[in-house]
């Protein structure tokens, strides 16, 4: 899951650490790869009459109360020269220098309570849409594929193939049927990953095509595409032309997955995120701005 960090004083968007974030890359890997995609953090807006709310971090040793909202945080000690502030699914950690004094910290947390209250607002929000987007696995079970509804179906009569799976042709452009080739009496498991199964294919099929349709507009060759299941991460880049692709994205609409292609061949170019990374970017892509703030809103399915 996603970790906000702020610095004090001065802010900075950050990840979890590996343990928390399921990192695709070893630590040599992440220094020839691009950063990861979507790493900046605008600051939300707080709701003008925020309600009372509680947010309570499962391992809290100390609360505060700003606003309207009483917030239970973890703090610690450490080898650090200034006051961190880190939110994540949990909640709120603060981290502090040995000299810092509790007043010190408290007053920190005052200053940037308006940061704080609008992250756990949103980090709550981020796992109740991430609840609501959990599939129930059984025959007739709907989920999302390249945008559209996608209803799963038993159909015990036949294998389907080697990928046990087929889309009813007659649908692909509206609400979509996967017929799985399953028996009724299937298991929850059995469906799950049969449905998996037949989305990488799917996924590996369509990102090839993807990138083999953007690397000449953008002037690159790609070598080798991987398929990821990252948690934070919808795609990555390394300097010898290798692609990693959260096989994920298959639940969105193509214009996002076309925005996550080119993005990631753009790194291909310019191994940052500077202005000159941007404009290849639009040359492809004029409106990449507004399939780049949709992107961030969506949500996958949770399975």
């Amino acid at each position: 899951m996603r970790q906000l960090l702020l610095d004090l004083f001065g802010a900075v968007a950050g990840s979890a650490p590996d343990s928390q974030q399921n990192q695709p890359f070893s630590p040599a890997q992440q220094a020839s790869a691009a950063p990861d995609l979507i790493v900046d953090e605008a600051p939300l807006p707080l709701p003008q009459a925020l309600a009372p709310a509680r947010f309570s971090h499962p391992q809290a040793n100390r609360h505060i109360v700003l606003g309207a909202a009483r917030v239970d945080y973890l703090f610690r000690r450490g080898r650090r020269r200034t006051i961190g502030l880190a939110i994540g699914p949990d909640g709120l950690q603060v981290s502090a220098p040995r000299w810092t004094t509790v007043a010190e910290v408290e007053a920190a947390l005052h200053e940037k309570s308006r940061w704080v209250l609008a992250k756990l607002s949103a980090s709550r929000q981020r796992q109740a849409e991430q609840a609501a987007a959990r599939i129930d696995w059984r025959d007739g079970a709907a989920l999302p594929y390249l945008g559209r509804a996608l209803t799963l179906r038993l159909d015990p009569r036949q294998q389907h193939g080697r990928a046990g799976a087929v889309l009813d042709a007659a649908e692909q452009a509206g609400k979509g049927t996967l017929w799985l080739g399953l028996p009724a009496a299937a298991s929850a498991v059995q469906l799950r990953d049969a449905t998996q199964a037949w989305l990488l294919g799917q996924a590996r099929r369509l990102f090839t095509a993807r990138l083999d349709h953007f690397a000449p507009r953008l002037q690159v060759r790609w070598q080798r595409l991987t398929l990821s299941s990252a948690g934070t991460r919808w795609g990555s880049a390394s300097a010898d032309g290798s692609i990693r692709l959260n096989w994920r994205l298959i639940h969105f609409s193509e214009a996002l997955i076309d925005y996550v292609v080119v993005h990631e061949l753009a790194h291909l170019r310019e191994m940052n995120h500077s202005a000159r990374f941007w404009q290849h970017v639009q040359d492809v892509l004029p409106d990449y701005g507004e399939r780049r703030g949709a992107l961030k809103q969506s949500v996958a399915p949770t399975w």
